[in-house]
């Protein structure tokens, strides 16, 4: 599910030989290196001393409404990161209003003391919609054009000069998102939601185009709905998964219909298309889920391509962790990745492969052999490795 801020604030087997190690960074001239962001959504405080490091590493950072301050300071620190303000598509807080008026600066597009009562999304019996676990969330019609008008326009006129995008926050597709088992009354299908947010999406493209602003919609749960992630995106400059490949430590998608392809090819046809994707894996910092989620999103990353760790759900304060492999200069792409076995792709590098089992989490390991011997992640030489399903690795070479 999309996330909702309030304004208050393995093992792999392998076969060893001896070879020397070519240091991080020094692998070519052209560095391909990952990309990462840093969503900050909970108002904690940040140091001067965290933004000088962070914005040097980061190539986006989301902030809320109410911190322009901190959007500047990040471009002051680095003139390349882009700055994006969080702002949901679909609701309108009732806590971010007070005696009548609403907040100055809104995690919102439309104010809820200002909105028309029309605009609210209802149930069969005529009850406002609010989201499930979340006080104060008031779903909103999407697809009503007065409304699209009216979010777009605010955000617009609060954001243009102050950021450098929007993070559309909850671009669903399911009718029943939040309040399961209850669809709106105007939206009573799947079907009918997605045209509507289509509706949104298409409608608003334009004012943000011309403000200058770039929009990134999270989009979780599209891999569920055939179509749905390339269908938004023709609208947007980029989607963002905030549930990609693994919801857990022991919980990781494997290769089925709506399973690991369909995440990983989220990145390759955003990549086509030279727009940007955000994909946000879930677990504990464990060995297993991140290499697994790491190599899947290094098999299909372009220049457009970011990814985040998270391990508790809508804990946006500090930065996430940064690993030491994002620095790992793996040299210029030799192609797109290839099947070497069943649910087994590899990517070969000018400095390294990446290789995933995206096979059930259990299946037998897989033998890939290697047609020279690379350096694995814990700094060892390695002519194979065998990896059981969902795992992956990042192997580096001479070069």
């Amino acid at each position: 599910m999309g996330f909702c801020v309030r304004s208050t604030g393995i093992s792999i087997l392998a076969g060893v030989l001896a070879v020397a190690m070519v240091p991080a960074g020094q692998a070519g001239e052209n560095e391909w290196k990952a990309e990462s962001f840093w969503l900050h959504m909970n108002s904690t405080p940040i140091s001067d001393q965290m933004i000088a490091t962070e914005a040097q590493r980061r190539s986006h950072v989301v902030l809320n409404a109410w911190e322009s301050d901190l959007a500047a300071k990040f471009k002051a620190a680095n003139p390349k990161i882009q700055t994006f303000v969080y702002k949901d598509l679909s609701s309108t807080r009732s806590y971010a209003c007070s005696n009548g008026v609403d907040d100055s600066d809104l995690p919102t597009g439309v104010g809820y003391c200002e909105a028309d009562p029309s605009w609210f999304l209802r149930d069969s019996a005529g009850n406002r919609l609010e989201y499930g676990g979340y006080e104060g969330h008031w779903q909103m019609d999407v697809g009503n054009t007065a409304y699209q008008n009216a979010w777009a326009d605010n955000v617009v006129a609060s954001s243009a000069e102050v950021f450098d995008g929007v993070l559309m926050d909850n671009a669903l597709f399911a009718c029943d998102t939040y309040h399961d088992g209850v669809c709106p009354a105007a939206y009573p299908t799947d079907e009918s939601m997605r045209a509507a947010y289509l509706s949104m999406l298409a409608g608003t493209r334009q004012k943000f185009v011309d403000a200058g602003l770039k929009t990134v919609a999270n989009m979780s749960n599209a891999r569920l709905h055939e179509g749905a992630w390339d269908s938004y995106v023709e609208h947007l400059d980029g989607g963002f998964d905030e549930w990609w490949l693994t919801f857990g430590d022991k919980d990781l998608l494997s290769e089925y219909e709506q399973g690991w392809s369909r995440q990983v090819e989220q990145i390759t046809a955003n990549e086509a298309k030279g727009k940007i994707t955000w994909v946000q894996p879930h677990h504990s910092g464990a060995e297993q889920p991140f290499r697994y989620a790491y190599a899947s999103y290094l098999l299909a990353k372009g220049e457009h391509a970011a990814i985040s760790e998270i391990e508790e759900t809508d804990r946006y304060d500090g930065p996430s962790r940064w690993r030491a492999e994002y620095d790992w200069d793996l040299g210029t792409p030799l192609g797109a990745h290839h099947e070497v076995g069943k649910n087994v792709h590899q990517r070969d590098f000018e400095c390294g492969t990446v290789i995933v089992n995206a096979g059930r989490t259990g299946s037998a390991p897989v033998t890939i052999r290697l047609d020279q011997t690379q350096t694995n992640e814990a700094g060892a030489p390695v002519t194979y490795v065998a990896l059981p399903g969902t795992t992956g690795t990042v192997l580096r070479k001479e070069c």
